[in-house]
């Protein structure tokens, strides 16, 4: 296909400062940058497929390099990003500031760096043509449950342009991640019964309750760092579990009829943390609510995931671990206990791989940055993959 003369060319640099200009906290929409990417890739006719969220605030971009088909690789980036908000920047977070090799702004390593490095593919591969397709996935949402990731699956369903494997360029300076953890988030709700503190056998203290059940994630948390499964590579090297809020009750001399908080796990490939939330429930079930139901039978509690992230297994011998490592010139490969929507791809059949530009030590941090090396050996890497597989 032949580029329209007025296409407008970027470089990976340039296309990253016009990017992170977009403030795309999670909390904000999206469609400013994605309406900055579809101009982009309607000067240089790229088809692609959008998908919004709930509210048509927030939308994905689903490009298509190359024949409209189903196959071929996938290069997966989300442009939301944390936010700022009492974090001390040396400058403006929103705008790209480079100061030697380091360019710095929000979300210069997560994500945008990745993002901008394969938009800047499109003149090249759209003016070449493929001989099979090249897929940009371009997401909302994936620091605050992965809702765009699941939405643009819901679409490749409807399109049936699945690809057939998937790079997702989170930070990891560019060396192959085969592995990540799952994590699963639960909201635990517990329903006591209210009354004066000094009669607290005519109550149900719900925060007493609740401290039962976080003493048992106490005590599960001390067995797994003890007892395991343990897994080679991850940091640590087992699945943990702890809870990270708590709240309930009004004033002192009330008994509380309400507590809730909220409890993680991040599972090892290995491990399957929906038995243990099973196990969670048996225990309270058997220790913890008949005393409270023998005051009141409404008094108990409720449980709701708000978030099950599938954990990443890409095999050493795999051929996608292969040609990247091939191709990055990584002598190894690695495992993190961060999440990613590698595994969201994976368990919809795409063998998937993590590898980005930046380092995970900078994301979500104040001055976050990346250097124009590790840009650069992105742009390396993606233009030999592309070759590799596609050409």
């Amino acid at each position: 296909m032949s580029e329209p003369s007025t296409a407008p060319r970027y470089s990976t640099t340039a296309l990253l400062e016009r990017l992170v200009a977009f403030d795309t906290t999670s909390r904000n929409s999206n469609l400013p940058l994605i309406d900055f990417v579809r101009g982009y890739l309607d000067a240089h006719g790229v088809a692609y497929r959008l998908s919004y969220g709930e509210e048509g605030r927030k939308a994905n971009i689903h490009a298509i390099l190359g024949p409209q088909a189903a196959g071929g690789i996938a290069l997966s980036g989300h442009v939301d990003t944390v936010p700022v908000d009492g974090q001390a920047w040396s400058s403006d977070p929103f705008t790209l500031r480079a100061d030697g090799n380091k360019l710095f702004a929000r979300g210069s390593a997560d994500m945008k760096g990745f993002v901008a490095s394969m938009l800047a593919t499109v003149p090249e591969m759209q003016a070449r043509g493929l001989k099979r397709p090249l897929h940009l996935f371009i997401s909302y949402d994936e620091e605050v449950g992965f809702h765009g990731c699941k939405r643009l699956i819901e679409d490749l369903d409807e399109s049936g342009l699945k690809p057939a494997l998937c790079v997702v360029g989170e930070p990891s300076g560019m060396k192959p991640i085969l592995a990540h953890k799952g994590k699963l988030n639960l909201n635990v709700t517990v329903r006591g019964k209210a009354g004066h503190s000094s009669e607290p056998a005519k109550g149900v203290n719900a925060i007493q309750a609740a401290g039962e059940a976080i003493a048992w994630v106490a005590r599960e948390a001390r067995r797994l760092e003890k007892e395991g499964p343990f897994e080679d590579g991850f940091d640590p090297p087992h699945t943990t579990i702890h809870v990270g809020t708590m709240s309930g009750g009004s004033i002192l001399n009330i008994i509380p009829e309400r507590a809730e908080f909220v409890m993680e796990w991040r599972n090892i490939p290995a491990d399957d943390p929906r038995k243990d939330v099973e196990r969670l429930k048996a225990y309270v079930a058997e220790n913890i609510e008949p005393a409270m139901k023998r005051v009141d039978l409404s008094c108990g509690f409720e449980y709701e995931v708000w978030l099950d992230m599938p954990r990443l297994a890409l095999g050493a011998d795999h051929e996608l671990t292969s040609i990247v490592k091939q191709l990055t010139g990584s002598n190894s490969t690695g495992k993190v206990s961060y999440g990613t929507e590698a595994g969201f791809y994976q368990e919809i059949g795409i063998p998937t791989i993590v590898c980005g530009p930046g380092h995970i030590a900078q994301a979500h941090q104040p001055d976050e940055f990346v250097t124009r090396d590790q840009l650069d050996e992105c742009d390396v890497f993606l233009r030999r993959l592309i070759e590799r597989l596609l050409v």
